[in-house]
């Protein structure tokens, strides 16, 4: 159903948006529905937005030019932004879909984009909400629910929107799993008197007592959302009879700014003196806000009846802000172009428009950063940068520029050193270690939390893979030319994919790192041109030669028989999972290398097994490992006790014939995680050494590395 112009006249000057003539007349020609209108009423009381956001919503088809000389250049830009995501929605746009990549880069044009967008949703699910009874099919408007909970809640949330995310999740499970929603309602309704009651005997003596330190306040008792109990079951797997704190209790300065912080540790003071806190659930976002701009102090502590309350402290100011988000900046600071939103939309910019990257792994980056809490910490020269909980010393690198986070082998926290996985906390001050011959590795994408450090060490793989590739590429090149074979690309190609690559890039990465054998290359090349290229799977180590020109190693032993024992091998143990004598190993082929020896358990076995069956060869161990020692590395974890150390290194000391080559030690939180790399003579002697540091007193767990 459209609107009139009057229609629209009433509605700007009920919300007190003042426009000049020209403005009016532009805006009274708008072809807009009542359900725009409500989300224009939304996106005014509920989220704050300004006089343009609004003209761009209500004006979002007409034309550009007359937008930008009637009203200016941003609400030009945000109809441009708004008329996109139309046209992806009337094309059915699927949240996982190569559009949706298009969608969110939309989303990271112009914030108040998004702001709008979250209430023309809110509006909708809204209606939905409005026409759906109990035996309405809500199977129908599932995808809505599930984009809704996926997307638009957690941008909510990102941007502070808490009332309006906590309305959207509620809509969400209530359209996606009905049963549950009505059994979590129908409970808080029948509790509802007794919560009530509970809530007045916890703020009332509270409540004379701030009065009586002359503190101008206010206080509520607010009750879980319904989204909110129904994740606390699903964790504690539980019904909502056994979840116990439902209520949080909110109080709300009138203090002057310059007062501000002083008033909510001396109102926190007073709840304290009052009821036990847990100091496990006190959050400080007062000292340093949340990046959105959240401001508060929230604790938990024990009140009548020995039930856990959560106590919220802020201030109007804050609590506007906690309300309307990034919105309410613009009353308070008005819009700068360096806030931290900014800046975390330009990072999902930066993440998205790579087009290197896999789609669906951008869009899960995206969407695990919305909901992350952050940790703060210093560079050497005091600079304060803010990381999602669980970011790394990695991350911390790749933060300050990609170049240092690919060199990037380590870091100094408090003069110590800690490994590039370490997590960091909040206040650590962190000096970035470097190495010139350090690579990214693809295991560094298992451990790193930021989007941004994910997608830098995703480009820099791409990046070595590109240039492996065409070092391969050249060096086949060069050795057909010495044997008189002509090269041909889509002959290379066609080979590559009969002898089981994915790609001729992985083809082209093999021959440069020296896992594919150049003269069985040549050997394929000759026979295809007799049309006699049989499938990987087909071929064996018999297929081609590997003595021909090959040396006895160095460190050759006769403890190890490869194959039926074959003479003159050159062969190393792999530095992936460094074999010991004992082990199930087996070998692998390379051209360079001569035989790479791995264990069956070796991280990159499955691959090899799978990828290149023609190159293994059977290993197996022989005799006795005289005068032979092997490197091997134990993860300890345990207690951090004073001594643990030095009886664990008394242990391996009285072991004969066993070296402690390194140890490093890690602790936090009273635990210890220490690594120690030990010189063994098999694996035998290995389990007994984990066995003894295991019975250490305070030690948890030993495990090889």
């Amino acid at each position: 159903m459209n609107t009139s112009s009057s229609d629209i006249l009433t509605t700007l000057a009920e919300l007190r948006l003042s426009y000049t003539q020209p403005e009016l007349d532009m805006l009274q020609s708008a072809d807009v529905s009542l359900s725009t209108l409500r989300a224009v009423r939304i996106a005014v009381n509920e989220i704050g937005l300004d006089r343009d956001a609004i003209a761009a919503m209500l004006l979002k088809t007409a034309d550009a030019e007359q937008l930008t000389q009637t009203f200016g250049k941003s609400v030009a830009t945000m109809t441009h932004g708004l008329r996109q995501v139309d046209s992806l929605y009337q094309r059915h746009t699927s949240y996982e879909t190569e559009n949706f990549r298009k969608l969110l880069m939309t989303f990271a044009e112009d914030v108040r984009v998004v702001l709008i967008i979250i209430a023309l949703r809110l509006q909708l699910m809204r209606e939905l909400n409005e026409q759906l009874s109990a035996d309405s099919d809500f199977s129908k408007v599932e995808d809505v629910a599930n984009e809704t909970s996926f997307l638009y809640a957690p941008l909510a949330h990102r941007l502070g929107l808490y009332a309006v995310k906590t309305e959207l999740e509620d809509l969400s499970l209530k359209f996606k799993d009905y049963t549950t929603y009505k059994q979590i309602a129908a409970a808080l309704h029948e509790t509802k008197k007794s919560r009530d009651a509970y809530i007045e005997s916890f703020i009332k003596p509270l409540k004379q007592r701030l009065e009586q330190e002359g503190l101008v306040f206010h206080m509520k008792g607010r009750t879980k959302s319904i989204h909110s109990i129904y994740n606390k079951m699903q964790k504690q797997h539980c019904d909502v009879d056994h979840i116990y704190d439902l209520f949080a209790i909110r109080i709300i300065l009138d203090a002057p700014l310059e007062k501000e912080k002083a008033w909510c540790w001396q109102v926190y003071s007073i709840v304290a003196d009052m009821y036990q806190p847990n100091p496990k659930r006190m959050r400080d976002w007062l000292t340093i806000p949340k990046s959105n701009g959240y401001e508060s102090l929230h604790t938990t502590v024990l009140g009548p009846e020995n039930k856990w309350v959560e106590v919220q402290i802020r201030t109007t100011r804050m609590d506007e802000i906690a309300e309307k988000g990034v919105a309410a900046h613009w009353k308070y600071k008005g819009i700068k172009s360096e806030t931290d939103m900014d800046s975390f939309l330009k990072g999902v910019r930066e993440m998205l428009e790579n087009p290197d990257i896999d789609n669906r792994d951008a869009i899960n980056d995206f969407r695990l950063t919305l909901y992350d809490e952050e940790v703060f910490v210093f560079t050497p020269n005091g600079d304060l940068h803010k990381l999602p909980q669980g970011a790394t010393v990695l991350d911390f690198a790749f933060q300050i520029h990609s170049a240092l986070g690919c060199k990037c082998v380590g870091g100094k926290i408090g003069g110590r050193n800690v490994p590039i996985r370490h997590k960091l906390q909040n206040g650590d001050q962190i000096e970035i270690l470097t190495s010139p011959s350090q690579k990214p590795s693809r295991q560094w994408l298992d451990f790193v939390k930021t989007s941004k450090a994910k997608n830098k060490i995703r480009q820099a793989l791409k990046e070595i893979e590109f240039k492996n590739a065409t070092e391969g590429r050249e060096l086949l090149e060069r050795r057909l030319r010495n044997w008189k074979l002509e090269y041909e690309e889509k002959k290379i190609a066609r080979l590559a994919l009969k002898i089981g690559y994915k790609s001729v890039s992985d083809f082209y990465q093999s021959i440069a790192n020296g896992s594919e054998n150049l003269l069985r290359v040549k050997e394929l090349i000759e026979r295809s041109e007799n049309h006699d290229v049989q499938p990987a799977q087909q071929q064996s180590a018999d297929s081609f030669e590997l003595t021909n020109n090959v040396r006895q190693s160095e460190n050759a032993s006769d403890v190890l028989v490869i194959d039926s024992n074959i003479k003159n091998v050159d062969y190393h143990f792999a530095k992936c999972c460094n074999p010991i004598y004992g082990d199930d190993v087996f070998g692998f082929v390379s051209i360079t290398n001569g035989i790479s020896i791995h264990r069956r358990n070796c991280p990159n076995a499955a691959q090899m097994l799978q990828r290149f069956p023609y190159r293994i060869v059977e290993t197996r161990w022989s005799g006795k490992p005289v005068g032979s020692a092997y490197p091997i590395t134990l993860q300890v974890v345990g207690n951090d006790d004073i001594g643990i150390v030095t009886n664990m290194t008394s242990v391996i000391n009285k072991e004969s014939g066993v070296l402690l080559r390194n140890i490093s030690i890690d602790s936090h939180d009273g635990l210890f995680d220490g690594q120690l790399t030990i010189m063994v003579s098999d694996k035998q002697q290995m389990e007994l050494i984990i066995m003894k540091l295991a019975t250490i007193k305070g030690v948890k767990r030993v495990t090889r590395l």
